[in-house]
């Protein structure tokens, strides 16, 4: 038994509340899904939005069509007589996902026909997208309400389309409203009604239960699921590619084309366009799934892995990580030491330890950067020897003018001043410190991320804490510092980094 995955990050995803994808944005996505995912189709629009959407189809169409790819890209349409047919032709998609009614409610209430009125208007949308050498599937929007409380009705609509030229029939929980043993009953329902039909699935998460629904519905012979990159969609968002890849895997041992170790890379990138982030518990993706923060996991990880699933990190490009806060223990401590190539005796690990957990009750956030300074302070060795210092800076920012930022600072015993213009304060600050680094021909870090948390309710004089994550010939991490001001806090962050670079 084979899954067909067909995403639709860049139709239902977008439809996120505050996301748009731009046409560039679009093509990287659809590209990366179809290239290094291995997704076997994607839905990358709604016919007649916009210009920009059509100009962002026809992008995703030329990179396709020469890449021959183009069957695997797909575009939803109306029933609207030949507007969205004709629209799609121009792109030069070959595949229209038709939006028709699957419950009576919403034929009534929203198109005010009759069923025979729209099976006839369904029909000739496919005769003429048939006539143009289109490929057609369709929606059953709202088809979880139809089993419902319609049932009849959707057996009739199944009943005058089944001899269509159709190649898949698509079931939509709309509203996200159905359980697992309903969906396991209402696709059961109209696999064996109609044997050698494809049927896909379509979960939507307003229960929290898309995830178990895809589930249930592979279970009783589904043959496609619809996803999106992080769960992004409509209300409280469509099932997430990631953990379908999962249960596929691992609990349904289902064969599928996807690439497990391009999950983290589309992950990012469609969390970068979209501006919604990843939750740090979110399943499979999120930054905390692979980290252990109890000291008691961490040690079992030393011994025999007695804390690991079968979701191995690397799987998905991704490494364990072990946590520093109140709960870690020597086992977390030593996990983090061995990534900095570090090593302390047994009485020193012990007030180390102690100070990272007094830390952690505190609530502050203790990264593995931060360790080299915490042993300098614990140790009482005196100020570690830092080769870059910020000897000093003046930030300016006027209305009307682009901030600028004058900077000295100081690299193993020798500074350097130059300035630069800036989009903002610490881009200024950035902007002046590569212009440095560049004169030396000094290789630089490219960031990541960048975090800043101000406490809910805090007033203007609250702490702000900057997270900045850096990657450095091939090297990932974070770094940290927190202080009244987020362009201060960001600048101690870039500090730390400039040191822990220096010495690599």
């Amino acid at each position: 038994m084979k899954i067909e995955i067909m995403d639709t990050t860049l139709r239902d995803g977008e439809q996120t509340s505050g996301v748009s994808f731009n046409s560039v944005e679009k093509l990287n996505i659809a590209r990366i899904l179809l290239e290094e995912v291995k997704i076997d189709r994607i839905e990358v629009a709604s016919a007649r939005v916009s210009e920009g959407e059509f100009k962002g189809v026809k992008k995703i169409t030329d990179w396709a069509g020469r890449n021959n790819l183009l069957d695997k890209v797909e575009v939803l349409g109306f029933i609207d007589g030949n507007l969205s047919i004709d629209w799609i032709k121009k792109t030069g998609a070959k595949v229209v996902n038709l939006l028709s009614k699957g419950s009576l409610k919403h034929l009534r209430e929203q198109l005010r026909k009759t069923p025979d009125e729209h099976i006839r208007d369904i029909c000739n949308s496919i005769h003429y997208a048939n006539e143009l050498g289109i490929k057609v599937n369709i929606y059953f929007e709202d088809w979880s309400n139809g089993m419902l409380n319609s049932r009849d009705y959707v057996y009739s609509l199944m009943d005058s389309l089944k001899d269509e030229k159709i190649e898949r029939y698509m079931l939509p929980d709309t509203l996200g409203i159905l359980n697992m043993d309903q969906t396991y009953e209402f696709c059961k329902l109209m696999i064996q009604r109609y044997p050698g039909k494809h049927f896909d699935f379509h979960a939507h998460n307003d229960y929290d239960l898309a995830v178990a629904n895809v589930f249930a519905s592979i279970k009783a012979g589904i043959h496609g699921i619809h996803t999106t990159v992080n769960g992004l969609g409509e209300r409280a968002g469509n099932v997430p590619l990631s953990s379908v890849i999962g249960i596929l895997n691992d609990h349904l041992k289902i064969k599928t084309n996807l690439n497990e170790n391009s999950l983290t890379r589309i992950s990012r990138l469609v969390e970068s366009f979209s501006g919604i982030r990843i939750p740090s518990n979110k399943p499979l993706i999120g930054e905390n799934v692979f980290t252990q923060t109890c000291g008691v996991h961490a040690d079992g990880d030393s011994k025999n892995n007695l804390y690991q699933n079968n979701l191995i990190p690397e799987r998905f490009g991704r490494v364990r990580k072990y946590a520093l806060g109140k709960t870690s223990g020597n086992a977390n401590i030593k996990k983090n030491l061995e990534v900095l190539g570090l090593d302390l005796d047994p009485e020193s690990m012990k007030k180390v330890t102690a100070r990272v957990i007094e830390l952690g009750d505190r609530k502050e956030n203790v990264t593995t950067e931060d360790l080299p300074y915490i042993i300098s302070d614990i140790l009482e060795n005196g100020a570690m020897d830092n080769p870059v210092k910020i000897k000093h800076y003046s930030l300016s920012l006027a209305n009307g003018l682009r901030p600028v930022a004058n900077i000295c600072i100081e690299i193993r015993g020798k500074s350097y001043e130059e300035n630069s213009a800036g989009n903002g304060q610490y881009d200024a600050f950035m902007k002046a410190l590569w212009k440095i680094y560049s004169s030396l021909h000094k290789e630089r870090p490219i960031l990541i991320d960048y975090i800043v948390t101000i406490p809910p309710g805090g007033k203007t004089d609250a702490l702000v804490e900057a997270i900045i994550t850096w990657n450095f010939k091939d090297h990932e991490f974070k770094t940290r510092a927190v202080e009244a001001d987020q362009t201060e806090a960001a600048i101690k962050a870039t500090v730390k980094m400039l040191n822990i670079i220096e010495k690599l």
